[in-house]
């Protein structure tokens, strides 16, 4: 089995969690710190649900969850971006003051990462994300107010701070609703919004480019669309995203067991309100949580630099700021496209690590291509090397499926989907500055930086992947001894498995 993802096997036999090291206080389904699925559909499977049954109830899944993430996920990737169209549109911050700007965003996302995860696993993730999703629309808006220095880094860090709570939310909502070989492809439908935003974002600049109205700057008006549509895109959670499978309202009472049964299997829970310590202990121990906070830091120091620099890049090669605003969009394009390419090959082949690196190499190419290029005056070559530096992004698609298919325990996932987007927030604070204003407009140093963080990506991916192999290699030599000790067949091990499903157990408990 040529995979790289991990599975979860557990008894619930008093000898056998021994045999297994099962704390005590996780070995009956009366523990109140048990999934809260468990509500619904008890310990054992009782219902059993046909293929067909199935297919049918992940179509109607599939018409709300995916189309409402995609929403949030397109709102916010053009709200945080929305600076960099800002740049060429007359916003009244330049110099080291646009990268302390840029930067704002991501200390707001540093402070409160910890914090919203917290209070999203205390509250309900929906409501939570909805109404963050209208606080950052309010403050979007007022960017068209602010005019100093001052102001734009206050709201700026606000919405990092607003914005902090969406992927780790997302993410679990994907992982309650969606089997683990279906995760990859759902995560991208949403993520491929960061390069849709592109296109989009960028014709609507390029036509609101054309005002000239004395009283109100062309940046000032993106930044009141854009905040109109998050508080619309806010509501429209609040209305229909349900928090969990167990209140899901547009399910039947039937259906929504069958959404539970779905899930089952992959022993990942649905939800439980509980902070649990050992978790956050386990989650900080496992050396596969230090090897994705590593990849994600190495990717998000090239997305810091290039989501607030890329138009500055290409304006460079000779292009207007209308030009450039038109000849950008092919960028968000390719990105969404490998985006898809990586999902749907994560999912098919049961392959987390392989897709990043499909993702990484492209852009490794265009960063040297910008480099050797930089004095050429080739300005279609120097464009489709900008083209190809985008493909990175799906990389963090990927990490996000990883997060959300190995990791096992809500508290634990919540715990690493937090440590993820910390080092994402870290990344991009450290990628703000690596394009200096000293090195405008070619940014060498900046490029070269990028070519060599993705390099060592690469390396990264390779030896997570190979642990994660032979830690299944190591499950599988557990089960066969426990099958060979016990006299089991593989019926009775997956009768185990769905007994602790919604445990809320982690994978290496």
């Amino acid at each position: 089995m040529a995979t790289d993802k991990q599975e979860s096997v557990h008894s619930d036999e008093k000898d056998l969690t021994a045999f297994l090291g099962v704390p005590d206080h996780l070995q009956t389904v009366t523990d109140p710190c048990a999934d809260e699925a468990l509500r619904l559909v008890g310990k054992e499977r009782t219902t059993e649900f046909s293929e067909a049954y199935n297919r049918k109830l992940r179509r109607k899944l599939d018409m709300l969850i995916p189309p409402l993430c995609a929403a949030v996920y397109f709102t916010q990737f053009l709200d945080k971006t929305s600076l960099n169209y800002a740049s060429i549109m007359g916003l009244p911050i330049i110099g080291q003051n646009y990268n302390l700007v840029s930067m704002a965003f991501y200390l707001g996302f540093l402070v409160f990462e910890f914090p919203t995860v917290y209070l999203s696993q205390k509250t309900r993730v929906a409501k939570y994300l909805g109404i963050n999703i209208i606080l950052w629309g309010v403050i979007l808006m007022l960017h068209s107010v602010g005019t100093s220095f001052g102001a734009f880094f206050a709201l700026r860090f606000l919405l990092g701070m607003c914005e902090s709570c969406v992927a780790p939310i997302l993410l679990i909502i994907i992982s309650m609703f969606y089997k683990k070989d279906e995760q990859a492809r759902r995560i991208s439908w949403f993520y491929v919004m960061n390069g849709l935003t592109q296109v989009f974002g960028g014709f609507i600049a390029y036509g609101i480019s054309f005002s000239d109205d004395p009283h109100l700057a062309p940046y000032k008006v993106i930044y009141i669309l854009l905040g109109a549509l998050a508080i619309i895109v806010g509501l429209s959670v609040l209305m229909w995203l349900p928090d969990s499978p167990i209140e899901a309202k547009f399910l039947t009472e039937e259906e929504r067991v069958a959404a539970l049964e779905r899930v089952r299997d992959d022993q990942g829970g649905v939800a439980n309100r509980t902070i649990k310590k050992a978790q956050i202990l386990e989650a900080f121990t496992d050396i596969r949580t230090w090897l994705v906070v590593l990849t994600t830091g190495m990717t998000s120091i090239p997305n810091g630099a290039l989501s607030n620099f890329s138009n500055i890049i290409v304006k460079s090669f000779g292009y207007t700021s209308k030009q450039t605003l038109i000849v950008s969009t092919p960028a968000g394009a390719v990105a969404s496209l490998m985006t898809l390419f990586c999902g749907w090959y994560s999912d098919r082949e049961n392959e987390r690590m392989i897709p990043i690196i499909f993702a990484l190499v492209p852009t490794i190419v265009g960063a040297a291509m910008l480099i050797a290029l930089n004095d050429s005056g080739k300005k279609g070559a120097l464009l489709f090397a900008t083209y190809l530096i985008g493909t990175f992004g799906s990389a963090l698609s990927t990490v996000y499926a990883y997060n959300a298919s190995n990791t096992s325990g809500h508290t634990k996932k919540s715990t690493v989907n937090a440590m993820t987007l910390l080092t994402f927030s870290l990344g991009n604070i450290i990628g703000t500055e690596i394009f200096q204003p000293k090195d405008a407009p070619a940014y060498i140093p900046g490029k070269i930086a990028i070519m060599v963080l993705l390099t060592i990506q690469l390396g990264i991916c390779l030896l997570l992947r190979w642990i994660n192999l032979r830690l299944n290699k190591n499950k599988r030599a557990l089960i066969e001894e426990i099958k060979a000790s016990r006299g089991w067949t593989d019926v009775d091990i997956q009768k185990e498995r769905e007994r602790h499903a919604f445990l809320d157990l982690t994978d290496k408990e």
